[in-house]
C-alpha cells in the first residue's frame, strides 16, 4: 500500500511533463501557464502538508490516508475532464490536497512499524517505488498521450487509486501519535495562507504584487513559528529544527536537493520536443534513464546507510546530482543523444545515494511520536524545493521568453533559458554538499 501511494504523485508528474505540449496546444496554454500545471499541485500539496502530519498523529494516520486518497482520486477524474485552462488548475489544486493527506502519512505508518535497524531499507524501497513512478511517467505518459491524448494521463490513475483504498480499507491496525491533543485551526490556515503568498511571490506570476506578495508570506511564516513556539498544542514543533540540528540540517539539504533538481525533468521534456524535435515517446524513454538508475540504486543506498553513517552518503550523493546537472550546460540541437542519457545517468545516481540516506538519518532522530509531523515537515522541505525550483524556471522563461508561446521554431530562447537554470542549478546542489555534511557536527537529538 505505502510503495503504491509513494508511486502515484511521481508517476502523475513525470507523466505530465510529457504530456504538457500536448496540453497546451489543446487548452492554448503559455509556457508560464505550463509550468503552472505543476505548480498548482506543488502549491497546494506544501501548503497543508504539515497540517495533514499534525491532523494524522492526532486523529489516526490511517484515516487520514484513506481521505487523501478518496480526494485525489477523485480529483484525477476532474483533472481528465477539465475543458479550460483555468478548470485544469484547480483540478490539480485538489489534487494536491489529496496528495498531501496521504503522502508523508503512508510513509509515518512505514517508519512506525519497521524496526530502526531495517528502517533505511523499507524506506529505499519507498524510494525506489517513488523513482518507479518518475521512470513510468515519462514513458508510459508519452505513450498515452500519443495513443489517447493527454487526459490519459489522469484517467491512468483511477484504477490504481482503487486498489491502494482497497488494500487501505482492509487494514485494522490505527496509528496515533499524542493523546488528548488537539489541531490548532487558525494557526493551520495561517501556515497555509503564509506558505500560498510566499511562493506567488517568488513566481513572479503577479509581476508588480510579486515583492509585496513575498513580503506577506515571509511576515506570515515568522508570526507562524513564534506562534508555534509558545502554542500548548502546536501544529509543528519547532524543537524539530531548534532544538534537532541532525534533523535540521537534513531537512535544510533535502531543500536544497530538491530545489536544484526537480525543473530539471521539466525543462529537459520541453528542450527534447522543441529544440530537438522528438515525438512524446521518444522524449519520455530518453527522460526514463534517470529515474531508472535512482530505483535501481535506491535501495541499495538505504540499506548502505543502516550499515555506515547516512550523512556521508547524502553528501556524496549531492555533489554526484550537482556534476550530473552541470553536464547539461553544453546541450544543444544536436547535442548526441548517449550524452543526455549519460547525463541523466549521473543524475539519477546521484539522487539515488542522496534521498533514503537523507530521510534515514533525519527520521532515526526524531521520536517515534512525532513521526508524522516530522515527515511532514521533511516532505514540505522537499515540496518547497519542488516548488522554487519551478518559480526559478517560471521566472526566468518570463525573463528570456516573456509571452511567446512555444514551439519547434523558437528553440534559441529555451535554450538560454535551460541554461542558465542548469548553472544556477548546479550551484545549489553543490552547497548542499556543505550543509550535509554539517550534521556531522551535531550530536544526534531525538525530538
Amino acid at each position: 500500500m505505502t510503495m503504491m501511494a509513494s508511486f502515484a504523485t511521481p508517476f502523475t508528474l513525470g507523466a505530465i511533463n510529457i504530456a504538457l505540449p500536448a496540453m497546451a496546444a489543446d487548452l492554448g496554454l503559455s509556457p508560464a501557464q505550463m509550468g503552472w500545471v505543476s505548480l498548482s499541485f506543488l502549491l497546494a500539496a506544501c501548503a497543508l502538508l504539515i497540517p495533514a502530519g499534525r491532523a494524522a498523529d492526532i486523529y489516526g494516520r490511517r484515516r487520514v490516508f484513506i481521505i487523501g486518497y478518496y480526494v485525489f482520486t477523485v480529483a484525477s477524474v476532474l483533472c481528465a475532464l477539465s475543458a479550460t485552462g483555468p478548470l485544469l488548475l484547480a483540478a490539480r489544486v485538489l489534487q494536491g490536497l489529496g496528495s498531501a493527506l496521504f503522502f508523508g502519512t503512508s510513509v509515518a505508518i512505514l517508519t512506525a512499524v519497521t524496526p530502526k535497524e531495517s528502517r533505511g531499507r523499507a524506506l529505499g524501497w519507498v524510494a525506489a517505488s517513488v523513482y518507479t513512478g518518475l521512470t513510468a511517467g515519462p514513458f508510459l505518459g508519452g505513450l498515452l498521450s500519443a495513443a489517447l491524448g493527454w487526459r490519459a494521463v489522469f484517467w491512468a490513475n483511477v484504477p490504481l487509486g482503487l486498489v491502494v483504498l482497497f488494500l487501505a480499507a482492509r487494514l485494522r491496525a490505527e496509528w496515533k501519535g499524542p493523546e488528548g491533543e488537539k489541531l490548532d485551526l487558525p494557526s493551520s490556515a495561517l501556515y497555509a495562507v503564509s506558505i500560498v503568498l510566499l511562493m506567488l511571490g517568488f513566481s513572479g506570476a503577479l509581476k508588480a504584487l510579486s515583492a509585496p506578495l513575498a513580503a506577506a508570506g515571509a511576515a506570515g511564516s515568522w508570526y507562524f513559528m513564534k506562534r508555534e513556539a509558545r502554542a500548548a498544542h502546536p501544529v509543528f514543533h519547532s524543537e524539530l529544527l531548534f532544538d534537532n540540528p541532525v534533523y535540521a540540517w537534513a531537512s535544510f539539504t533535502a531543500l536544497l536537493n530538491y530545489s536544484a533538481s526537480f525543473a530539471v525533468g521539466f525543462i529537459l521534456s520541453l528542450y527534447l520536443q522543441y529544440a530537438r524535435g522528438l515525438s512524446p515517446v521518444q522524449a519520455g524513454l530518453l527522460l526514463a534513464v534517470q529515474p531508472v538508475f535512482m530505483a535501481v540504486f535506491s535501495p541499495l543506498a538505504g540499506r548502505l546507510s543502516d550499515r555506515r553513517d547516512p550523512g556521508e552518503l547524502a553528501s556524496a550523493g549531492m555533489g554526484v546530482t550537482a556534476a550530473g546537472i552541470l553536464m547539461f550546460v553544453i546541450a544543444g540541437p544536436s547535442t548526441p543523444v548517449p550524452y543526455l542519457a549519460l547525463a541523466l545517468a549521473v543524475l539519477g545516481f546521484g539522487l539515488a545515494l542522496f534521498s533514503s540516506p537523507n530521510t534515514n538519518a533525519a527520521m532515526s532522530a526524531v521520536e517515534p511520536r512525532r513521526y508524522s509531523v516530522a515527515y511532514a515537515a521533511l516532505s514540505t522541505m522537499r515540496l518547497t524545493g519542488q516548488m522554487f525550483s519551478m518559480a526559478l524556471v517560471l521566472l526566468i522563461f518570463s525573463m528570456v521568453l516573456g509571452k511567446t508561446r512555444l514551439g519547434p521554431g523558437d528553440a534559441a530562447g529555451l535554450l538560454t533559458s535551460m541554461r542558465l537554470a542548469v548553472v544556477l542549478f548546479s550551484v545549489m546542489a553543490a552547497a548542499g554538499i556543505f550543509t550535509s555534511l554539517r550534521r556531522k557536527r551535531a550530536a544526534p537529538a531525538r525530538v
